[in-house]
């Protein structure tokens, strides 16, 4: 699983127990999650479907910095199956698990609509960097 998406928890993002809000939480997750959606479907119009069993197994606190990992799992015909992980990104301590998020690749109509991928794709960004004068 890959982790890219870090986040700072901000005094903004915390419940009355001085936690990281659930709800905030699964906001980014899902943000996260549809990104991910789109960029493997290469289509902007996808929708969340379903999301399964959200097991919180720790929490976050002010000042902590969490990170999303989140991994294809299944190609369906219309949809694309993810799952998650967020982990606190010094201790590597999981907060919060999901086995399945299923997101549907639509029309300019709104309609599911067939993607034809059946594998992970990596994009990668080319940075060209100077190069360096060696006396």
């Amino acid at each position: 699983m890959n982790f890219h998406t870090r986040k700072w928890v901000k005094p903004e993002d915390l419940n009355p127990n001085g936690t990281l809000f659930g709800g905030t939480l699964l906001r980014w997750i899902d943000e996260e999650a549809v990104i991910y959606a789109i960029v493997q479907l290469s289509n902007p119009h996808v929708v969340t479907k379903y999301i399964s069993e959200i097991n919180f197994v720790s929490s976050a606190r002010q000042g902590d910095i969490i990170e999303l990992g989140i991994i294809a799992t299944h190609f369906g015909t219309t949809s694309i199956t993810l799952a998650c992980e967020v982990r606190n990104k010094i201790t590597r301590k999981t907060i919060l698990s999901i086995d399945k998020l299923v997101f549907v690749n639509l029309d300019e109509n709104g309609l599911p609509v067939p993607h034809g991928k059946t594998e992970i794709t990596y994009a990668y960004m080319s940075i060209d960097t100077p190069k360096l004068k060696h006396d």
